[in-house]
């Protein structure tokens, strides 16, 4: 009854979940970050649904000033959407166990949603990694070889078998949750269980 968290560098409505859960008093959640474009390419789509349906995508550059203006989060369009989130879901899947796994989500988030910054950059990632004390270097050699590069692969044959199919998703069990706004519902399924998340002190 852990609240796994799916979600995609590049994902505008993923930036909000991300940047909530510190928010929430929650970092006890099982990362999973992976890649929406083999999803959406099985689905017959090149592109993400907001480039590809123009009024969508207008939409969605109305609803997000609105969305951080609610949570308190900076915004700025990138730009460059959807940006390649290849390199970050490398070192993310790598590094998804590590303690300072949210802080890593976090400033990658604010790079490409808040700085209109290139996060497929390893310049723009070992910067993030070594903010965070981190041996930048190691972690991109490692993020960047053949295992870790099998792992992401394998990491988005587990998202088609529970049939993902966009980014915020939050499985807790067998119930799927997607959308930045249903994080507190996954939460809520999370927290009644026994065996579920524990709210942070403080």
């Amino acid at each position: 009854m852990k609240l796994e968290f799916w979600f995609d560098f590049a994902s505008n409505y993923s930036y909000l979940s991300v940047m909530r859960l510190r928010q929430l008093g929650q970092t006890d959640v099982v990362w999973r970050p992976f890649l929406l474009g083999p999803i959406f390419k099985d689905a017959g789509w090149n592109n993400s649904p907001f480039v590809l349906q123009k009024d969508k995508g207008a939409y969605v550059w109305q609803d997000m000033p609105r969305q951080c203006a609610k949570y308190g989060l900076p915004w700025r369009q990138p730009s460059t959407f959807p940006r390649n989130s290849l390199l970050a879901a490398r070192i993310g899947i790598l590094c998804e166990e590590q303690p300072w796994m949210l802080d890593f989500c976090e400033r990658t988030m604010l790079a490409n949603f808040a700085d209109d910054r290139d996060i497929s950059n390893e310049q723009c990632m070992s910067e993030i990694l070594s903010a965070l004390g981190q041996d930048a270097e190691a972690i991109l050699r490692a993020a960047l070889a053949d295992d870790n590069k099998a792992r992401l692969r394998a990491r988005t044959e587990q998202a088609k078998a529970h049939r993902i199919f966009g980014a915020p998703t939050f499985l807790v069990g067998d119930a799927m949750f997607w959308g930045n706004d249903r994080l507190d519902d996954a939460l809520a399924m999370a927290l009644s269980s026994p065996q579920g998340l524990r709210k942070t002190a403080g």
